[in-house]
């Protein structure tokens, strides 16, 4: 038995780096393909002979879409919607989550109940709809920020890992005579890192990929964001690539135009989740570990 054991233990060594060797490369595998026919020659990829490497390589898929189609005013749309709701989500989501983290707080239960039904249940697309429209926030940049504000789950989150602080902490600094915002500035969030990533992770994604509040609430050409303007792109690329390069001088088609839109704007989150990454896993397995 301890023979065949040790027989079956050496195949699984084996095999188990094989397996997520192959898992990785399929997952990666569309991105090499996307990436290789962004900047492949246009016969190769008309003749589907771009797979995993490109063939012929040329930038003119690159120029087109960062000169000549309007991408880097939705770029700037969509970092100033990212940075600005995630700065603001972190800062709501913080003076939220940390009263509701003291048993002692008067209602707390009514408050965390509240939060839950909002979780929970969604009143709509309807609803909402209507109610940026009567706050008069249609066509402007803040009906893509405000309906993320404060996320119910983001919130237990962030309230989970301030539960988990010692009370001694605060009640020391209570002594020498700090405020409670002084505490929660000075002395809780510099310890609240990991959750804070964690949260600033959910909302920068969220905001960095949300279509549907623009589809719904944006007409304005200059206000709509990179994933508005990718589908719209794609949906009358060859009325852009006729109006670009009226010439055909450029050595592009459709699908490198596709592809190079696709690789540019997930570029900014795969860049930024490497160095988020530790805070990420560290802070949604505090964040999970009681409710």
């Amino acid at each position: 038995m301890l023979g065949k054991k040790s027989v079956l233990e050496r195949i699984f060594l084996i095999l188990n780096p094989l397996f997520f060797l192959l898992l990785g490369l399929a997952c990666i595998a569309p991105w090499l393909h996307l990436i290789s026919k962004s900047v492949s020659d246009e016969s190769a990829v008309m003749a589907g002979k771009v797979f995993l490497w490109p063939v012929h390589i040329q930038w003119d898929a690159y120029e087109f879409v960062l000169i000549k189609s309007g991408f880097l005013n939705a770029l700037s749309v969509s970092l100033f919607v990212t940075i600005v709701g995630t700065f603001l989500c972190l800062v709501l989501t913080t003076l939220t989550a940390y009263p509701l983290s003291k048993s002692h707080l008067k209602g707390r239960r009514f408050f965390l109940l509240i939060y839950v039904f909002a979780m929970l249940f969604y009143g709509g697309v309807v609803p909402n709809y209507m109610l940026v429209k009567g706050l008069g926030l249609i066509n402007t940049i803040w009906s893509m920020i405000i309906p993320y504000l404060i996320i119910p789950f983001n919130v237990f989150i962030m309230k989970t890992f301030l539960e988990n602080i010692p009370e001694q902490l605060e009640e020391s600094a209570k002594i020498d005579g700090a405020s409670n915002l002084r505490i929660l500035f000075s002395l809780i969030l510099p310890i609240s890192l990991p959750s804070l990533a964690t949260v600033g992770l959910f909302y920068a994604v969220a905001y960095w990929n949300d279509y549907l509040h623009p589809l719904f609430y944006i007409s304005n050409t200059n206000l709509k964001p990179l994933q508005l303007f990718l589908y719209e792109m794609i949906k009358g690329i060859e009325n852009l690539i006729r109006e670009g390069d009226p010439e055909g001088a450029m050595n592009i088609t459709t699908a490198t135009i596709e592809s190079a839109t696709v690789v540019l704007t997930a570029l900014p989150i795969i860049v930024l989740y490497p160095f988020l990454q530790k805070y990420f896993v560290k802070g949604l397995t505090i964040g999970s570990v009681k409710g």
